[in-house]
């Protein structure tokens, strides 16, 4: 099982990025896949998931109207579309799977993460 993040960088202020998921193996037994990230000094948070078999994702309400989830028709790719973004929006974003939850006790397995760096 392997949860692999691309597509971190580093953009201006009001600036987007995105960021995807390669699910293998994983996807054929988890529910859901999300995105989750932790920034400096705080506790990851969960910010969107999406279920596996199509239906409304969750989305956090930090993050609503400016993060949008989806995935390939194929379902080995999570993505996540980062708009309008600020120097808060700075950590590192992981891709996990697992239960249909923001909750990171939920996920079982995750990636190494990918850092977002926003400059002011």
């Amino acid at each position: 099982v392997r949860l692999v993040e691309s597509g971190g960088g580093s953009v201006n202020s009001g600036g987007s990025l995105r960021l995807s998921c390669a699910v293998d193996g994983a996807y054929r037994d988890a529910r859901c896949v999300g995105w989750f990230r932790q920034l400096p000094g705080k506790e990851r948070e969960g910010l969107s998931v999406i279920y596996r078999g199509g239906g409304d994702p969750i989305v956090a309400d930090s993050v609503k109207g400016r993060f949008l989830i989806s995935q390939a028709i194929d379902r080995r790719t999570v993505y996540l579309q980062m708009n309008n973004l600020t120097s808060e929006d700075s950590g590192t974003y992981y891709c996990a799977s697992g239960d249909c939850s923001l909750r990171s006790d939920d996920m079982v397995y995750w990636g190494k993460g990918t850092l977002v760096t926003i400059s002011s």
